[in-house]
């Protein structure tokens, strides 16, 4: 069909699709997957997609949480959308509305998760509808939503690498503002210990402070200004997150432990990070791995990726490109796909993401629809 009547078709398309993303990011907004329970929100996501003809598989390997895995049309898809369910906790009390409002007030949906990143999967699930609607004899892309990123990939990494089919392109739909970005800094999240003596309070002398050590390894690690630089990807960065000891004020405390996130970048990674950290901290105290996950850099050179950029965004051929300071899914998605370029890209407001009265631009959810079913269209 060509002419009048198929702009007219693909108009309708259009205007349902967008209509879809921005009902759809509500939706998930109002439901509660604050650091778990994302178990409702796969299976809102798995009715939208199985209506359309695609083939849905929802697997829960911790009770409550669960990861989505869906496919369309009959050949290999060449593009696989991700994002994650869960969302990072909210305290009401802290906030000017609810949390799980799903509101729209001036132009923005408000509410936690509206941002990072239930825009990013509403945009992505009614682009791939869409493509299925309009090309129903055509293979869509690969679609997995995931649970527990914001704790550390948790529910990628049980994902069954047998369910899922090698891609040539991973989107990510992290909050980007629709901007392009290729790929992000590592994450390592370290445990730090130091064992002293236990002694009364008022004998302190007759024990050693585990506190005092390992607060002064705290004060060492935060004051150094030495860590390496990336010309991509930026400056290494070490954050001293959380710090725990003692019993009580009359007890020498005889353990202390705290956890450093620190953010790898090429050319210094996580056992660079640790031999860096092992110096400045000293021999007496212990260091544990928690979480080590890899950095991502896309070549913007990959054969075949700049027609996949510029369709997403028009003149992105001309612009450096541009790396996040956050961790994704596609450090451990990457290697389970088989090492496809990645490409960040979502609706959500960086700025928004893990804030009080986090929103979301409706306009950005739009625009972010139509850019994915032009990423398609363009592979069809």
């Amino acid at each position: 069909m060509n002419g009048p009547a198929a702009e007219h078709g693909a108009a309708e398309h259009g205007a349902a699709m967008e209509h879809e993303a921005v009902d759809l990011a509500r939706r998930l907004v109002r439901l509660d997957t604050r650091a778990g329970g994302e178990r409702p929100a796969a299976d809102l996501v798995a009715g939208v997609l199985d209506a359309a003809g695609f083939r849905v598989r929802v697997d829960e390997p911790v009770a409550g949480r669960a990861n989505l895995i869906a496919r369309y049309g009959p050949g290999t898809p060449a593009i696989t959308f991700t994002g994650h369910l869960d969302t990072v906790p909210a305290r009401e009390r802290e906030w000017s509305f609810d949390p799980m409002s799903g509101e729209i007030r001036g132009g923005r949906l408000l509410g936690r998760g509206a941002s990072d990143m239930k825009a990013g999967v509403a945009a992505q699930v009614a682009a791939a509808v869409r493509h299925a609607r309009e090309h129903p004899e055509a293979t869509g892309p690969q679609l997995v939503f995931t649970f527990g990123e914001e704790t550390g990939c948790d529910g990628a990494a049980l994902l069954d690498p047998s369910r899922l089919v090698p891609a040539e392109l991973l989107v990510v739909a992290e909050p980007t503002g629709n901007s392009l970005v290729l790929g992000h800094k590592g994450a390592l999240w370290l445990r730090l210990t130091a064992r002293g003596v236990s002694a009364h309070g008022s004998r302190p002398e007759l024990g050693r402070n585990a506190i005092a050590a390992l607060a002064g390894a705290a004060l060492r690690v935060h004051g150094h200004e030495g860590w390496p630089e990336s010309p991509t990807h930026g400056r290494a960065t070490v954050n001293v997150g959380t710090f725990h000891s003692g019993a009580q004020p009359n007890l020498v405390p005889d353990h202390a432990e705290m956890c450093l996130d620190i953010r790898t970048v090429p050319g210094f990674g996580s056992d660079e990070a640790v031999a860096e950290i092992a110096r400045l901290c000293g021999p007496d105290i212990a260091i544990e791995r928690v979480l080590d996950l890899p950095g991502v850099a896309t070549d913007p050179g990959v054969p075949g990726l700049g027609d996949a950029l510029e369709a997403l965004v028009p003149g992105s051929s001309a612009r450096p490109p541009a790396y996040a300071t956050y961790f994704t899914d596609a450090s451990v998605l990457r290697d389970l796909l088989g090492g496809p370029a990645v490409v960040v890209y979502g609706p959500g407001d960086p700025e928004q993401a893990h804030v009080t009265d986090e929103s979301c631009s409706v306009a950005n959810i739009v625009e972010c629809a139509g850019a994915l079913h032009r990423l398609l269209r363009s592979r069809t």
